[in-house]
């Protein structure tokens, strides 16, 4: 059983939106620190945004802020990631992850809870 599922991905046009959603698999999101990662092909996976447990803290990667939105809703049990402004190079599989932390964390060394991921695909 995969942890976390992740759902919304797809393929757009450069400059359209995609709307991703993270939900654990039984069991609740709790107090773990969750975070966004991608992996284009032929290359290396990378932080893209984290949240908090409380939603307090967040950090993301610098080429894409003002782009992407990372929340949280604790009642919901899910982590969205709203995308937008969509380029070409944001193509990639896009996995969200759990860390035991209270702060954000962007090393995926520390996360242990992923999930299988979802293909996001900007055309040109």
């Amino acid at each position: 059983q995969v942890p976390l599922v992740e759902s919304g991905g797809g393929l757009v046009q450069a400059g359209g939106s995609l709307r991703l959603s993270c939900a654990p698999s039984g069991r609740t999101l709790g107090d773990y620190a969750i975070g966004w990662f991608r992996q284009a092909p032929g290359k290396e996976r990378e932080f893209v945004a984290c949240v908090t447990w409380n939603g307090r803290s967040i950090s993301y990667k610098d080429s894409v802020k003002g782009r992407f939105t990372i929340s949280r809703d604790n009642t919901k049990n899910t982590v969205d990631l709203q995308m937008n402004d969509l380029k070409p190079e944001d193509t990639a599989v896009y996995y969200c992850a759990g860390a035991p932390s209270y702060s954000t964390v962007e090393r995926s060394s520390a996360y242990d809870l992923w999930g299988q991921g979802t293909q996001v695909t900007v055309s040109s």
